[in-house]
């Protein structure tokens, strides 16, 4: 697992009022090398109980993704 990609990335989805949901980053699942399941690695548990998975988008490091949008700390998490 050191070296793999993981397949999905793992999100908790903040609810906002008047504002969009807040989409933070929380780990990855890596696939099992028979193909037949899933490593779940967080480094956060959600409040709700709730993780959401999704494919990792390829991002440059000079250009942010078309449908993603982008918190203004650069450093911080995404939103979508």
């Amino acid at each position: 697992m050191a070296n793999q990609q993981p397949a999905y990335r793992a999100y908790t989805v903040v609810k906002r009022e008047g504002q969009d949901d807040f989409w933070l980053a929380i780990g990855a699942a890596f696939m099992h090398q028979d193909g037949d399941g899933y490593n779940l690695v967080l480094q956060a548990l959600p409040i709700d109980g709730k993780v959401v998975l999704r494919l990792p988008k390829e991002e440059k490091a000079d250009q942010t993704p078309k449908d993603a949008n982008v918190s203004s700390n650069k450093s911080g998490p995404r939103r979508r």
